[in-house]
């Protein structure tokens, strides 16, 4: 139990940026939160948060553990769920967010199946990308996908994203294969024109002589760019340059032959996809049942490829 407790405290700390607002929320003392951050601490043996007057600060370890303690604890509460609720059926609205193009391809075609699973549960998704307020505007959940900066939010990975560099056999054929990062600047690059994500350019990991490697990140030119991500998507696919996309949008013209994926080899780490909820004491059984039926399909590696056939 003082484990179990610990963990809840740390994520509590976490995600709420205090000792006060966590405290506040659990109805202890500010000094009681502390006392079990520094058991937690001292017992896992590294630092988890760096804590000045003013602020708390996650550490490298930190934020890697905060992720696997909210997985975690949304597992616990989902096995006690399923021995507590017995025949308890999921009931009332879903609403679910999730950016546009990701969310057309991989959210709404497994909506209507999630439905037929749990008829009592009525379901609205939101497309839009924007970075929506959850819970200002009273959604249940978002499906996310890469790095997000709001820490209030708890969140749960569901499935991992890479991002590749794409283009047609016949592109490759016409105008040779680039086998080093630096070589794009000699090919048309197709680039998008304003994306907040893609600011610093392509990512990546270059092998250094002592045998690490160092993210880095280039900034192709070409003929054309554009704001659409779906845009870029054709034009590659129509052969008009070498494209950076993600991996659940290229996976089945890559398995299908249409595309060919290259420098591969010098690919950054995925990033994750995630399905993202406010803090919550106890998370409704439909939401519940939405994240491990998202987690059971994006973790089979033929989803990305053939997707749900309606």
């Amino acid at each position: 139990m003082d484990r179990l407790k610990q963990l809840e405290s740390f994520v509590a700390i976490a995600t709420r940026g205090s000792l006060t607002a966590a405290a506040k929320a659990e109805g202890v003392a500010p000094a009681i939160m502390g006392r079990r951050l520094d058991a937690l601490e001292e017992r896992l043996g590294v630092k988890l948060l760096v804590r000045t007057t003013r602020k708390l600060t996650l550490t490298h370890e930190g934020s890697a553990f905060l992720e696997d303690c909210q997985r975690l604890l949304v597992d616990l509460a989902n096995v006690e769920a399923s021995v507590s609720a017995g025949g308890v059926k999921a009931t009332g609205h879903l609403r679910i967010t999730a950016p546009a193009g990701f969310g057309r391809r991989h959210v709404a075609p497994l909506v209507p199946l999630y439905w037929e699973r749990h008829p009592d549960v009525t379901v609205s998704l939101n497309l839009s990308d924007r970075v929506v307020d959850l819970a200002g505007e009273g959604f249940d959940c978002g499906v996310r996908v890469g790095d997000f900066p709001d820490s209030s939010l708890v969140s749960v990975r569901v499935g991992d994203n890479r991002r590749l560099c794409v283009a047609t056999p016949e592109y490759l054929r016409r105008h040779g294969t680039p086998q080093h990062p630096s070589e794009l600047a000699q090919h048309r690059c197709l680039t998008l024109s304003s994306d907040a994500s893609q600011t610093r350019g392509w990512a990546f990991r270059i092998p250094g002589e002592d045998g690490s490697a160092e993210v880095v990140h280039f900034r192709p030119g070409g003929p054309m760019d554009c704001s659409d991500g779906q845009v870029l998507h054709d034009w590659c696919l129509g052969g008009w340059g070498i494209a950076w996309r993600s991996t659940w949008e290229v996976e089945a013209e890559v398995a299908a032959g249409q595309l060919a994926v290259v420098l591969e080899d010098f690919a950054a780490a995925p990033n994750g996809i995630h399905v993202v909820f406010p803090q919550r004491k106890h998370l409704p059984l439909r939401v519940r049942l939405w994240i491990d039926f998202l987690r059971h399909y994006y973790e089979q590696p033929e989803f990305w490829k053939q997707g749900v056939k309606l």
